[in-house]
């Protein structure tokens, strides 16, 4: 093993004085020669060691992130509420005519056609009360019959000046009056026909049937007993209403004109496929509850959405505003706000105070804090902290790279 020629000089200026100071305290003990081959030995085996230097371990790992780049959109203000369904047409199925229920006609809970038969009451009584309004239509008739011809023989008569102008007169104020009792007797046959056609109750609109509240056998009067509901559930509405200040956000009052599009969020969290319409508009806002009621109306023709329900409505109107659009889970909160995360030109990330504005789907409407091209961390951001060095890889060649991923 080679020693080194500046151990060998650090050896003869440095460690043979020490040792000929030490060699003279214990050169009566004859140690000198052991004390002297021991430094010695321990240098050189200090010295000429050739193991591998430990690496350094690296304090401050980078930390692999996803992330997004910032692009300015320009979209309309846009607003979400809570709010409720309604049948567009909610009734109440109530008799003309008093009886007795003998027979239920529909199904409860059932959808019904418009004049499908629900309840049959008595006809009887009412069968009845027809053919008596007949036979006294009929018996009039006759007697309208025998006062025209009394009318024609007086009206004769005195043209060939038999009679009086009087009794022409008599005779044909009596053609009036039985004519008119006519008319009379026909309308009480029509009211006795429409009392008969009205002991089965029928559905006046296409809906929904609610439970019956009379059962067969059940003693009903005419115009007060609530035999069922009705729900019209194509179209479905959808009541809501938005704060004053809110609707000054959009612009001033809200009307089918000037509202751009209606969406409806179900409570599962999902987009109701068919686009809404405004179909009533406060006119005034509410001096009760500071709030302009609205209503929509969607088509529900498989019947999807039920009155009662709790949704969510997204009313989109006013001018369009320059914002950014970010996944919700890159939004953090802290006691001064709410602030994303930043990739700067050195791939370190800085927190960044941000104005959020709304909900849409699953991205954040952020009004204020960002600019064009900011590189938005959206993953592993509870391993962040400012000052952070991060690997960063753009959210779409992530999504590209998994496509590829052979199943």
């Amino acid at each position: 093993m080679t020693i080194p020629i500046f151990l060998i000089f650090l050896n003869h200026f440095c460690f043979l004085p020490a040792m000929q100071i030490v060699s003279q305290q214990f050169v009566k003990k004859g140690k000198i020669h052991f004390l002297y081959n021991g430094l010695a030995c321990f240098m050189l085996l200090g010295c000429g060691s050739n193991e591998p230097a430990q690496p350094i371990v690296e304090m401050n790992p980078a930390i692999a992130v996803t992330f997004m780049v910032a692009e300015p959109v320009n979209m309309p203000m846009s607003l979400e509420t809570i709010a409720q369904t309604e049948g567009a047409k909610e009734i109440e199925v109530r008799p003309r005519v008093g009886g007795i229920i003998l027979q239920r006609l529909y199904n409860e809970g059932a959808a019904v056609e418009a004049g499908q038969p629900l309840f049959l009451i008595d006809p009887e009584p009412f069968q009845n009360a027809l053919n008596e309004t007949r036979a006294v239509l009929r018996e009039q008739e006759v007697r309208v019959l025998r006062a025209r011809s009394d009318e024609n023989r007086q009206r004769q008569l005195l043209a060939e000046n038999f009679v009086s102008q009087r009794a022409h007169e008599l005779t044909t104020a009596d053609l009036a009056i039985e004519e008119a009792a006519l008319q009379a007797a026909k309308v009480r046959v029509q009211q006795a026909q429409l009392n008969l056609s009205y002991t089965t109750v029928k559905a006046p609109v296409g809906g929904v049937t609610g439970r019956s509240q009379f059962s067969e056998g059940a003693l009903v009067s005419a115009n007060n007993s609530l035999l069922t509901t009705l729900t019209q559930l194509s179209p479905i509405w959808v009541r809501f209403s938005f704060s004053d200040n809110e609707v000054a956000r959009f612009g001033g009052h809200l009307n089918e004109k000037n509202v751009r599009s209606v969406r409806m969020i179900l409570p599962d969290g999902s987009e109701y496929q068919q686009e809404g319409k405004i179909n009533f508009a406060a006119s005034k806002i509410d001096p009760l509850l500071g709030t302009q009621q609205l209503r929509a109306t969607f088509d529900n023709t498989d019947q999807r959405i039920l009155p009662g329900q709790f949704v969510r409505i997204r009313v989109t109107a006013g001018e369009s505003e320059t914002v950014f659009r970010v996944p919700q889970v890159a939004v953090l909160s802290s006691d001064f706000g709410r602030f994303v995360y930043v990739i700067d030109e050195q791939n370190t990330v800085t927190q960044r105070p941000v104005t959020a504005g709304d909900w849409i789907g699953k991205d954040w409407i952020i009004l204020d804090g960002l600019n064009r091209g900011d590189r938005v961390v959206v993953d592993n951001l509870i391993k962040l902290s400012p000052g952070k060095i991060v690997e960063p890889q753009l959210r779409d060649a992530v999504s590209s790279s998994l496509d590829n991923v052979p199943s």
